[in-house]
């Protein structure tokens, strides 16, 4: 934090020195107070002072309380504010204020077992969070020559990622769905089940009502007991849900360099992008793909490179990212790119979901980009085996189905048809069951050799 010194004009360099000594190098800020111009939506726009992108102003209200904004651009000679609260009692000509403030935090282990907000602020009413190290929001890159490959196999506790779709330690994986098809669950099940020092839960843009069903029901008191949580439900404003996102990240990014395996969820991607999305529309960016601006496409990378495994003898950040498929849509943009930028892909089917088959995971559609790394041989040819019974099946499926196909005219498609029933009881798995790594794979072998599971 820069200090800033307030010297009288008529003092001569001496005496600066002798007063201030190295300080004076320094350079000499009086805080200049603005003025409100006007607002556009959630964007204020103020004239008459100045401040860096990143840092903070208040903003004066007519009950005598003030409004904490960001500087997020400029226009002319104007600042753009985006606020972090409502703009409730925000009048013309308001006096605006640049803060000594940027973006730095204080994270620390008292965070642990702790739910809070975008501006690190308790909201479970345990008191006040012990204080921390300074950290920056935006984090500070790794040079991808230092990271630590992805070569150890993780336990998620659910049969179909880990036999089929294995994650490594250290990877970065999205869920791709529509609404109501089951990412939420999906992902609660891999928070009590995967093996993790610390799990920090980003709840980014979703309903506030999950927050607390999510903490009760499925992290549970146990659970909470080694996690962070972040909630910036849908009503928060835009800046805030980015910030939330960022928070989470940074958290994470905190216990790795402890030297900890840390399991980073955050629900939703979408919810990140989109803020993004309102933020930079209100500055006046032109959309550009589906009224996405530039700019989201560029904060995307930033946010999930700062994800993964640390340097070597480090810790690492496995991270899943749930990516809301518009529509069902599976060239949304935002899916789109979220797809090229992680290091895999699981897509839930609403067709599956429908069909009460859960969890709803398309296996053909849904690919690991590590497991060719972290499994053996042996492996990677049994589920190279089962993908192509279950495909085989899915392909003459209607002519099966409405008794067209006669058995004996395909060697390879009757062992699908005979498999299919232990093909479709591998993939599903209910809610509270868990299910080991090693068991995975002994269950996933028993089936494609034909044997009772």
């Amino acid at each position: 934090m820069r200090k800033v010194i307030m010297a009288s004009p008529a003092m001569t360099l001496q005496e600066r020195f002798a007063q201030y000594g190295a300080n004076i190098l320094e350079p000499v800020m009086p805080v200049v107070e603005g003025q409100l111009k006007r607002i556009v939506g959630t964007m204020l726009e103020a004239v008459g002072c100045k401040a860096a992108v990143g840092s903070y102003c208040k903003v004066a209200t007519t009950d005598g309380s003030f409004l904490e904004a960001e500087v997020v651009g400029f226009s002319g000679d104007s600042m753009l504010l985006m606020p972090t609260g409502e703009l409730r009692g925000v009048m013309p000509n308001a006096r605006v204020i640049p803060l000594d403030k940027g973006s730095d935090v204080d994270i620390g282990n008292g965070l642990l077992g702790r739910v809070i907000d975008a501006a690190g602020k308790p909201l479970d009413g345990l008191g006040p969070i012990a204080g921390g190290q300074s950290r920056s929001l935006s984090g500070t890159p790794i040079n991808p020559l230092s990271r630590q490959p992805i070569r150890e196999p993780l336990d998620v506790g659910v049969r179909a990622i880990n036999a089929l779709l294995t994650v490594g330690r250290g990877q970065r994986l999205g869920l791709f769905a529509g609404s109501g098809v089951g990412k939420s669950v999906l992902l609660g099940m891999m928070t009590r089940f995967t093996e993790a020092d610390v799990v920090v839960v980003g709840l980014i843009g979703e309903r506030g009502r999950e927050v607390k069903e999510f903490i009760d029901g499925i992290l549970g008191r146990e659970g909470l007991r080694r996690a962070v949580v972040v909630a910036t439900p849908a009503d928060h404003p835009p800046l805030m849900r980015m910030r939330g996102a960022s928070l989470a990240t940074t958290i994470a990014e905190h216990f790795r360099d402890q030297g900890k395996q840390v399991l980073l969820l955050m629900d939703s991607l979408t919810r990140f992008a989109q803020a993004q999305r309102e933020i930079a529309l209100a500055t006046g960016e032109p959309p550009a793909t589906k009224g996405y601006p530039p700019s989201v496409f560029a904060r995307l990378p930033a946010l999930v490179e700062r994800a993964g495994n640390g340097a070597a003898g480090g810790g690492s950040i496995t991270a899943f990212y749930t990516v809301l498929a518009e529509g069902d849509d599976q060239n949304d943009p935002i899916v789109d790119s979220a797809r090229a930028i992680l290091d895999g892909h699981i897509v839930l089917s609403r067709s599956l979901a429908d069909a009460g088959h859960f969890p709803a995971i398309d296996i053909e559609r849904s690919i690991s980009r590590a497991m060719n790394d972290i499994t053996d041989k042996a492996h990677r040819e049994t589920v190279r085996r089962f993908r192509q019974l279950y495909s085989l099946y899915q392909q003459n499926r209607d002519l099966i189905t409405i008794g067209a196909y006669q058995r004996g005219a395909d060697p390879r498609l009757d062992e699908a048809v005979a498999q299919w029933p232990r093909l479709q009881g591998f993939l599903q798995q209910a809610f509270d069951e868990r299910d080991t790594y090693d068991h995975s794979l002994d269950s996933l072998s028993q089936v494609v050799d034909g044997e009772h599971a």
